[in-house]
């Protein structure tokens, strides 16, 4: 797959996106595989590992009082690893929403509704922290902060002016987001 195709199918369902990056799939046999090897590849810090200076960056959210909560498109199937008890998110995480446990998806701004409703706050006081278009569009739209994270290269910086999405902070990597996040 090529790096364009790999940046222009980011942040959708993978079922979907990997009909793109790989034509002619049978995706079901795909997502199927995917699920028995996707802990291995965990294990192995191959897909989804969070480095130790992002786990800290996290720990510093939690130990100023504030809430985390994971919004993605992703599926359960995609996501169900990271949200055990063994891997390194949890207990640092508070609630993960993924694709099977909402009704709306990015960019629409009502994929927040439930998380803003079991965490009983408003948009104005969220911060959403994302790195493609549609992240940046729902919270927007949400009525929240926005911090794009530039980390991947998958959508540089220009795009989101381009998109005319306001970004109230970019950081390079996920570890700027610290002093951005503290002081709000």
């Amino acid at each position: 797959m090529s790096r364009e195709i790999h940046k222009s199918t980011w942040g959708q369902h993978l079922q979907e996106a990997i009909t793109e990056r790989i034509p002619g799939i049978d995706t079901i046999e795909f997502m199927k595989r995917f699920e028995t090897l996707v802990p291995q590849a965990i294990k192995e810090e191959r897909f989804d590992h969070v480095s130790k200076e992002n786990l800290d960056v996290l720990d510093e959210i939690k130990k100023d009082g504030k809430k985390i909560a994971i919004i993605t498109s992703r599926s359960l199937i995609e996501v169900k690893t990271i949200m055990e008890e063994s891997h390194p998110l949890s207990g640092r995480i508070d609630k993960f929403y993924h694709r099977d446990n909402l009704e709306h998806m990015k960019p629409d701004p009502r994929v927040f509704n439930k998380a803003l409703y079991e965490f009983d706050i408003m948009p104005i006081e969220c911060v959403y922290v994302g790195d493609t278009l549609k992240d940046g569009f729902a919270a927007k739209n949400a009525g929240m902060d926005f911090v794009a994270v530039l980390e991947s290269g998958l959508v540089p910086k220009y795009a989101f002016k381009n998109a005319n999405i306001v970004v109230d902070f970019f950081a390079n990597k996920f570890t700027d987001i610290l002093p951005y996040i503290l002081q709000n």
